[in-house]
């Protein structure tokens, strides 16, 4: 968390050495990966042989990856922050696909390398905006979608120099968090105004609260037996609530009746 708000709310500053160590320091105070002891606020020093990136079970491992070796890490490095402090005649969001690929591929730590390069992405992408404050992350879409994203990260490494491929997978998956923190805001407009509208007309905190399940999206269709379920009521006070809410124009009857009679919000969420 520190790491990230350092740099979206710092963006205009440089990518150091030093920062970077800080970061890494950050996501390994006690300085340990899980049970394992690591180089931490440094980088990796192979001494327990090469970076890489495997699957599989054991004597039947599969190779992803192999970093560059360790030796080479401060050179490789210099010239990283050198490129990405350096102004250049490139749109931000492709320097920040770039970079998110140069860093994780250098891999010059021990561990953390794909939280940071994620780190270093949504840098840039402040840095475009020109402001600290955003309502997308591309760091929870690159997590949402781990598969697609270590795919094509392999592929690319696996590759020649060209990067195609993995700027169309790095820009698709911005677009898609655009669209995903678009589709938020809006629910979280409509709930603000469900609410303001008719937060003073609800007689308990039973209404209540199986409204909001449904304005956060309800797992299937709401009726009596399920409503008595969550607020632990006999299903008559289940079906009184549900009436006063129905008489309020708050909550409508489905069209399936008999058993199958189930109930909606009268608004679109």
């Amino acid at each position: 968390m520190d790491m990230m708000i350092d740099a979206t709310t710092n963006y205009n500053q440089p990518l150091t050495q030093q920062r970077l160590f800080g970061w890494h320091n950050s996501l390994f105070p006690s300085g340990y990966s899980g049970m394992y002891k690591i180089i931490v606020g440094n980088w990796r020093d192979d001494s327990t042989g090469p970076m890489q990136v495997v699957s599989g079970p054991l004597g039947k491992e599969k190779l992803h990856f192999q970093a560059p070796s360790a030796h080479r890490i401060q050179k490789q490095v210099s010239a990283f922050l050198k490129w990405f402090n350096t102004e250049q005649k490139i749109d931000p969001v492709l320097k920040a696909a770039l970079a998110h690929l140069w860093f994780v591929t250098l891999h010059p730590f021990e561990d953390g390398n794909g939280r940071i390069a994620r780190a270093i992405t949504d840098l840039l992408l402040a840095k475009s905006d020109d402001q600290s404050s955003r309502f997308y992350s591309m760091s929870t879409q690159i997590r949402n979608e781990r598969k697609q994203y270590y795919d094509i990260l392999e592929k690319t490494q696996k590759g020649s120099l060209e990067v195609t491929n993995w700027m169309t997978w790095f820009l698709n998956c911005l677009n898609k968090a655009l669209l995903n923190s678009e589709s938020l805001l809006s629910r979280i407009i409509t709930k603000h105004e469900f609410w303001l509208e008719n937060g003073n007309h609800l007689k308990n905190d039973r209404q209540k609260k199986v409204l909001n399940m449904l304005l956060d999206g309800f797992h299937g269709k709401l009726n009596t037996t399920k409503w008595a379920r969550i607020n632990k009521c006999s299903q008559d006070t289940a079906l009184r609530d549900i009436q006063d809410l129905m008489d309020k124009k708050i909550l409508y009857k489905l069209p399936d009746g008999g058993r199958s009679t189930a109930y909606d919000l009268t608004v679109n969420v």
